[in-house]
Formats: C-alpha cells, sequence, structure tokens
C-alpha cells in the first residue's frame, strides 16, 4: 500500500517537473502580441497602477468584454515577477502543468494509469496544445475549467460534492471569460441526454435486459440544484458584488458583448466555411491523425468508459458546430476542442498498442500529409526570410504594409530548415518500429521537439516583422511625460510598453482632442503607411517623425 503510494506520488512530481521544463523556459523573450496576449496583460498592469482589483478596465475605462479571473491570476503574478512579458505569460505555464496532471487523473481514472499517460504524451506533444501554455491568452484556464466541470458532471449520479464541483467548475470559467461557458456545458448535456434516450429506445426493441437505468426525477432536480449552488457562489460572485456596487450597466453591457461576438466579425475576424475543422486537424497534429479511430465503441468498453467517450465525442462535436457558427473566426475559440480530440486519438492509439494491430490506412495517410504540410510551413517561412529582397520587389505581394514588415532587420541563416527535420525521426519511428507504443512514443516525443524548436526560434521572428517596430518606439517614449495613441487600427501595446497612466485631464482620452484640441505635452501617434496619404491631407499638423516596416511614427508638439 505504501509503496503503491509512492509510486503514485512520483508520477505527480515526474508529470510535474516535466510540465515547467516544457512550458517556463523562454516565457519572457518575446513580446506580448497584440490584440490579446497585451489586451490582458494591461488590464492587469492598469489593476495594479490603480489598485483597484474589481472592476475591470482598459485604458482606465469601463471594459466590458471579459471578467476577472485570469485577470487576477496575471496581476499577482506580475506581483510576484514584475510588469513583464513572463509574469503575463506565467499563469498559463502553470494551467499546462495542471491540466497535464487533471488528464493523467482523468484517464487513470476511467481506463488505467497507461491510458493517462499516454494521454499525457498526446497531449502535451501535439502542436497547439503546447502552443497555448506557452501564450498570455485567457483561453487555457478557460478550457480547463469547462473541462473539469463535464468532467465531475459525467460522474456525477448520487454524488453531491461531484454535483457542486460540477458548477464551480463552470462557474469559474464564466468568471474566467464569460457565460459561453454555461452555454457549451448545457449543450453537451442535452444532447448527451438525447443521444441516451435514443440508445435505450433503440435497446428496447432487442432486449429489455440491456436498458440503463436513467435517474428519476428527484435525483434530477437535485443534481441541478446543487450544480446551481455550485454555479453562483463562484461564477455569480462577481457578477452580484458588481451590481451591489452599482455597476448593473457593465454587467448589461457585457452580456451585450458576448451576444454580439455571435452574430457579427469582430474586428475583421472572419473566415471560411470548416475553419475551425482546418485548425483543429491542422494545429493538433500528430493527434488529430488518430482522431477518427477513437469514435468507434469497444468491445472492452464499461459504462463509464461508454459514457466518457460519448461525452467526448459530443463536446467535440458542439465545439466545432457552434464556433462554426459564430461569425467570428479567431484559432483559439475552438481550443476546447482540444482535450476531446486528444482522448479520442489517445483511445484510437492505446487500443491499437493492446492489439498490436497495424494503425489503420487512413491515420497513416493523414499523418503522412499533415507532417508534409508542417515540414513545407517551416522551409517555406525559412525559404521567405532569407529571400526576402527578391520577394518584396517580385511584386507577389500586393498588400504595401506586408510589403514593409518584410523590411525589418530579422537575421536568418538557413540552419532554420533544420527545425521541420525534427519530425523525421519521429515519423520514421512510427513506421519502422514494431511495437505500436514504441511507435507512438517515437512520433509524439519528436512532434514535442519540433513544437519546442519552431517556437523558440520562429516565434521572435514573426513577431520582429509584424510588431517590433511600434513597440520600440513604445518603449522609448515610456518614461516621457507625453500622450502615445494609434490611428486607424486597433492596438492595446502603446499602453502596456508606453506604461501608460491615469490622466488627470479627462479630455486626454478623446482621439480627436489629442489631434486637434489645444494639448499641454507631446502627443506621438503611430498609423500603418497604408493610411499614409489619407491621413496626410487629414492632419497636415502632424510632424512625421520616421517610418518603419510600414510603420510611421508621427508626433504633434503643444503650441
Amino acid at each position: 500500500m505504501i509503496g503503491q503510494k509512492y509510486n503514485n506520488n512520483l508520477q505527480y512530481l515526474l508529470i510535474v517537473v516535466a510540465g515547467a521544463l516544457l512550458f517556463l523556459p523562454f516565457l519572457g523573450n518575446v513580446a506580448l502580441f497584440d490584440w490579446d496576449e497585451v489586451n490582458f496583460a494591461e488590464i492587469a498592469r492598469e489593476m495594479i497602477v490603480t489598485g483597484d482589483y474589481l472592476n475591470v478596465q482598459i485604458n482606465y475605462q469601463p471594459f466590458w468584454e471579459k471578467p476577472p479571473l485570469f485577470i487576477w491570476m496575471q496581476a499577482l503574478s506580475m506581483k510576484l515577477f514584475g510588469i513583464n512579458e513572463f509574469a503575463a505569460r506565467f499563469p498559463n505555464a502553470i494551467c499546462g502543468i495542471t491540466t497535464l496532471l487533471v488528464i493523467f487523473a482523468i484517464g487513470k481514472k476511467i481506463h488505467n494509469e497507461k491510458m493517462g499517460l499516454t494521454w499525457v504524451l498526446v497531449y502535451a506533444g501535439s502542436i497547439l496544445p503546447f502552443f497555448y501554455f506557452k501564450s498570455g491568452i485567457i483561453d487555457p484556464w478557460f478550457n480547463l475549467f469547462i473541462f473539469l466541470g463535464i468532467y465531475f458532471a459525467t460522474i456525477s449520479i448520487d454524488r453531491s460534492r461531484v454535483q457542486l464541483l460540477s458548477g464551480a467548475s463552470i462557474g469559474l470559467a464564466i468568471l474566467t471569460k464569460g457565460p459561453v461557458a454555461l452555454l457549451i456545458f448545457g449543450l453537451v448535456a442535452i444532447v448527451f441526454l438525447f443521444s441516451f434516450i435514443l440508445t435505450n429506445i433503440k435497446k428496447s426493441t432487442t432486449s429489455q435486459n440491456q436498458i440503463s437505468k436513467f435517474p428519476n426525477f428527484q435525483i434530477i432536480s437535485k443534481s441541478l440544484s446543487l450544480f446551481a449552488i455550485g454555479l453562483l457562489l463562484t461564477g455569480g460572485s462577481w457578477f452580484l458584488i458588481m451590481i451591489a456596487n452599482g455597476h448593473l450597466d457593465v454587467v448589461i453591457d457585457f452580456i451585450v458583448y458576448q451576444v454580439r461576438l455571435f452574430s457579427t466579425k469582430d474586428a475583421g475576424h472572419g473566415g471560411f466555411p470548416g475553419y475551425h475543422v482546418v485548425i483543429l486537424m491542422l494545429g493538433v497534429f500528430p493527434a488529430s491523425a488518430f482522431l477518427f479511430g477513437g469514435l468507434k465503441a469497444g468491445p472492452e468498453e464499461n459504462f463509464l468508459q461508454k459514457n466518457w467517450r460519448r461525452v467526448m465525442i459530443i463536446l467535440l462535436a458542439v465545439v466545432v458546430v457552434l464556433f462554426e457558427i459564430v461569425q467570428t473566426k479567431i484559432v483559439h475559440y475552438s481550443s476546447l476542442a482540444y482535450f476531446p480530440l486528444t482522448y479520442l486519438a489517445t483511445l484510437a492509439l492505446y487500443r491499437t498498442g493492446l492489439s498490436e494491430k497495424p494503425f489503420s490506412r487512413s491515420s497513416r495517410i493523414i499523418l503522412w500529409t499533415l507532417a508534409i504540410l508542417w515540414m513545407t510551413v517551416i522551409a517555406g517561412f525559412t525559404l521567405v526570410g532569407l529571400n526576402k529582397v527578391w520577394l518584396m520587389n517580385s511584386g507577389l505581394i500586393k498588400d504595401p504594409f506586408a510589403v514593409a514588415n518584410l523590411a525589418a532587420d530579422i537575421r536568418w541563416t538557413g540552419f532554420e530548415t533544420l527545425v521541420a527535420l525534427a519530425l523525421i525521426p519521429g515519423i520514421a519511428g512510427f513506421f519502422i518500429l514494431k511495437k505500436p507504443f514504441h511507435k507512438m512514443i517515437a512520433l509524439f516525443s519528436a512532434s514535442l521537439v519540433f513544437t519546442f524548436l519552431t517556437m523558440t526560434i520562429f516565434t521572435g521572428k514573426i513577431e520582429g516583422y509584424v510588431q517590433r517596430a511600434p513597440i520600440e518606439f513604445y518603449k522609448k517614449h515610456s518614461g516621457e511625460d507625453c500622450y502615445i495613441n494609434t490611428l486607424g487600427f486597433k492596438s492595446y501595446a502603446h499602453l502596456f510598453y508606453g506604461k501608460k497612466m491615469p490622466q488627470d485631464n479627462p479630455l486626454s482620452y478623446d482621439k480627436e482632442w489629442l489631434l486637434n484640441g489645444k494639448i499641454d505635452k507631446n502627443a506621438y501617434f503611430v498609423y500603418k503607411i497604408t493610411k499614409k496619404e489619407e491621413y496626410s491631407r487629414l492632419y497636415p499638423q502632424l510632424n512625421v517623425l520616421y517610418e518603419k516596416n510600414g510603420f510611421i511614427f508621427a508626433a504633434r508638439y503643444p503650441d
């Protein structure tokens, strides 16, 4: 008994150490990306500056798009590590470690220890799941809370404490990002119940003894009540406090914004039909190659395993369909699907490992196709970097802003293509090794190395092209008593990297006053070269300081 407990603790400790080695290094090496990363970090910075940890603000104005839980995590991190990139991303590194522990524990409970460890390897070794734990966006914690809520609900029949935990988890998800958490949970629950009923109707036509017992009304009402209590204690707390403090308008604006996301494209983030299917298949490589093998029922499944597989299929379908309907198309909107996708892939891999049968032809074809695509992407990035002068003069790129971005002084050696080669040992091992579990370890270990190297080498170069010039400008003027703003494009970077403080003059928040009013100190503006002629005509009072990498930097001085 003692030896078993020691072994269990050692497994969890090893996962913590592995997660820390994967997710903590190089967190602060690259500037935060506009919008999302900078947006949340700036809200946390303003909480620290003002000492107001109840109200969510951006540019010291009420911000109703997000609730505060993740922002509190970032603010605490900034208190520990300072206001910087590492602190902004640190909460998600912790989320990554926590997520690996959670999926190991769930995999172990529903199946066994080997299944749990396999799921950890598949999740950590897939590209986008790994990537998001080294970011400063809100979704990793949001997804984890929803996933826990669904898991607790799946195992909660006649277990009061677990029903409370399910509601509390969904409440924490609401407090992290918003009520879409309850929508997703509700859709999964409704679809599961319908599928449960339909399955039993079908069974009743064959054998009455096979019908699963459906919980009676008393049990369901008790479960819903306990779930609601957990939900209100967590998810409802901040909203009730806001209303009690006279901020009902902020709560209403928050709800209106959530509705708008479903009906409009947010700031140009549209997409094509099937956008999230493509993102998940390509982004959750190599797990996505084995997804379809986990959809089928297995003869060895017990009641809990069957229900959990069904819940995972439903969750995957709900996320994909829901966010295909949503007009705003952003990569991380479907990131909750990483949990069911990797579980179903792990299930397929685990079954194949136990049976020692060959992997299906379709899985091998998808694996080859996706691997070639990723290696081509890496080689393509490198070729663009090495031949940027030719590309800029070729006329192939019609957007002058993109052409000017390429002029950034980013060093390429050609050795970057070697990152693509990191996949080759894994693919070779998958096709050469005999044992299925050996194939799996080779493939996902190589993918993990590939993802780590890709992020370490390429992320900084991409950031250098798309935003380094303005961020350098903001940092340069961060210690000056001045105004800094953008024209013609949305950004939060000038607030965070310009270290904006609360302004005594209320007019300073009015961009029109900064452009045409009687300003009391220097006002700096950043805009894209695509607006050069228009803004030269509209704002002749602006003095152009210089142009760099597609951005124009201008100033207006007091009379």
